[in-house]
């Protein structure tokens, strides 16, 4: 019983968000193109859950380059009213679209000459009728048993302004690169943001020999600095690289003799690297496509700068990301 209860409020929910596909009308696309003419920001508005709501949409925007705010409509009548400029664009949100909060607030709101879109499941509300444009979020049924409790009607006004935040990022051509300028804390965002060359291992903690060196003595540095690969140089560039895979397929091939081999016989030439001005993120892209744990790092003019392996971009030390 309390499975099926549960199965049922989220087909209700998610009836309610598919409704919305065709109440998408030209208002939809009037909203968009105020936003997109606004010099200034968009201010979210409402009460209660739709607040709430409201608060979470005005987040989305921020982080996909729409400079939002949310205005609590009470403190908005004791003084907040002065961060709202004319050019602003508002959205004021209300299922029933007869909130008396929202009631008092957006005629002075549009006295300071700023465009209201409403986004209510009552097209012909007072706030609709009052309003520039109306996004309409109206659900067939709440998922609440009782119809009081705002359910599936919240669950498709945030997917209404998901739906507008996602056209307003394409429109404005928002890059991976915003993004991170937007996010330079937590871990995603730093998984994005921090260059190799802050990461990276350097100096003594590069596990590298001459291509003079034998292969035991490679076998001797890959053991002593234990990041499962070494390097193999001619002064400083790379000629080479040794990995734990590698011995472990010649001595599988060999019967655990290694006799007679040369370090030359064992190594891979030209192995993958980063250049120095490239984000960590690029290099996690790489390590993931090639299926590898250690990535060289050089600088432009290919000599070696670093060494980067998984472990430092998965969690050991300051850098902690998500993947």
């Amino acid at each position: 019983m309390i499975i099926e209860q549960a199965k049922e409020v989220l087909r209700i929910e998610a009836e309610g968000i598919t409704s919305l596909v065709e109440q998408i009308d030209g208002d939809f696309e009037k909203a968009v193109n105020m936003i997109m003419e606004c010099p200034a920001r968009v201010v979210i508005t409402g009460i209660g859950k739709s607040g709430i709501i409201g608060q979470k949409i005005a987040a989305t925007m921020n982080s996909t380059g729409t400079p939002a705010l949310f205005l609590h409509p009470v403190e908005a009548m004791h003084g907040d009213l002065g961060m709202v400029d004319p050019q602003d664009v508002i959205i004021a949100i209300s299922y029933s679209g007869e909130t008396a909060e929202l009631g008092l607030l957006l005629p002075n709101l549009k006295k300071r000459g700023a465009k209201i879109i409403a986004m209510t499941g009552k097209p012909n509300s007072t706030l609709a009728l009052g309003a520039d444009a109306v996004l309409k979020v109206a659900v067939p049924q709440e998922a609440c048993p009782l119809g009081l409790a705002p359910t599936a009607s919240t669950t498709a006004t945030l997917a209404m302004g998901d739906a507008l935040a996602v056209v307003l990022l394409n429109l404005k051509q928002f890059k991976e690169s915003d993004f991170r300028r937007n996010h330079p804390a937590g871990s995603l965002g730093e998984r994005l943001k921090v260059n190799v060359a802050e990461v990276m291992l350097t100096g003594a903690a590069i596990p590298r020999v001459s291509q003079t060196n034998t292969l035991p003595e490679a076998i001797a540095e890959l053991n002593a600095k234990n990041l499962g690969a070494v390097l193999i140089m001619d002064e400083e560039k790379i000629i080479g690289i040794l990995t734990d895979g590698d011995l472990r397929r010649f001595i599988s091939q060999r019967g655990g003799d290694l006799s007679g081999l040369t370090l030359a016989d064992t190594i891979t030439k030209t192995p993958k690297a980063i250049t120095t001005d490239l984000l960590a993120a690029d290099a996690l892209s790489i390590m993931q496509r090639h299926e590898i744990t250690f990535l060289p790092v050089i600088d432009h003019s290919g000599k070696l700068a670093g060494v980067l392996h998984l472990q430092d971009l998965l969690g050991k030390g300051e850098f902690r990301f998500l993947v």
